[in-house]
């Protein structure tokens, strides 16, 4: 963990943060803090209080939701240039954590105090409105993968899935229960449903591996559902 340079402004990696006035800019920059987290590791978890806004550097940070169960679902990531949504609620209602956040990759931040955050909102209407209309844009995210989750097909959402997920050897590096994960349903119902792919000739599955034989096929079944 490192104090933030003069040759790191990483204000202005932000454009909300980079049209502050020069006073609130500055004093983001000398109260921050910025850290390192290795790839693997728990940011922040159910039950603990924020004590910093993180704005996201370098890396990313996968936010998800474990029930009672055991059962995971990813709620969205936090990629570099963003904030994260669920620790600006937090810190606004006084509130600890109900979700955890998971570096999935090694990851840089620059971690501003609460009590700096509480005396922007308060005074500053530039800040303000930057940290309601990050708010804003994730809780519609939110609803859009409500609706999914509740509303669309599992076969329509995986196809989705797999098409985004694809390079450009049309090849997805991942499990089942990653899937299963990402797409808030069980492992099972993943396997069966790419064993459908695969029985179609739409996909060929290796260990740890998925490789789109027939991308068209998944791509209308994406945009139309059948």
């Amino acid at each position: 963990m490192t104090g933030a340079t003069q040759g790191d402004q990483w204000v202005d990696r932000f454009p909300g943060l980079a049209r502050l006035e020069t006073a609130t800019k500055q004093l983001l920059f000398d109260r921050s803090t910025i850290v390192n987290v290795p790839s693997g590791v728990t940011i922040f978890g159910p039950g603990k209080s924020p004590e910093n806004m993180l704005f996201l550097l370098d890396g990313t940070v996968r936010v998800q939701q474990v029930s009672n169960s055991g059962r995971e679902i990813v709620l969205y990531r936090i990629h570099a240039g963003q904030s994260c949504v669920l620790t600006t609620a937090c810190l606004l209602a006084y509130e600890d954590y109900a979700a955890e956040g998971i570096a999935e990759t090694d990851v840089r931040a620059a971690a501003v105090p609460r009590t700096v955050f509480d005396d922007l909102v308060a005074q500053s209407k530039s800040f303000r409105d930057f940290v309601f209309a990050a708010f804003s844009k994730r809780i519609t995210d939110l609803f859009l993968m409500i609706d999914e989750v509740a509303f669309q097909r599992i076969d329509v959402r995986l196809a989705d899935k797999l098409i985004k997920l694809s390079d450009d050897r049309n090849t997805v590096a991942t499990t089942h229960q990653k899937l299963s994960l990402e797409l808030g349903t069980a492992r099972e119902v993943i396997s069966r449903q790419l064993q459908e792919f695969q029985r179609r000739g739409w996909i060929e599955q290796a260990r740890g591996c998925i490789h789109l034989l027939d991308p068209a096929k998944l791509e209308i079944l994406a945009a139309n559902g059948s």
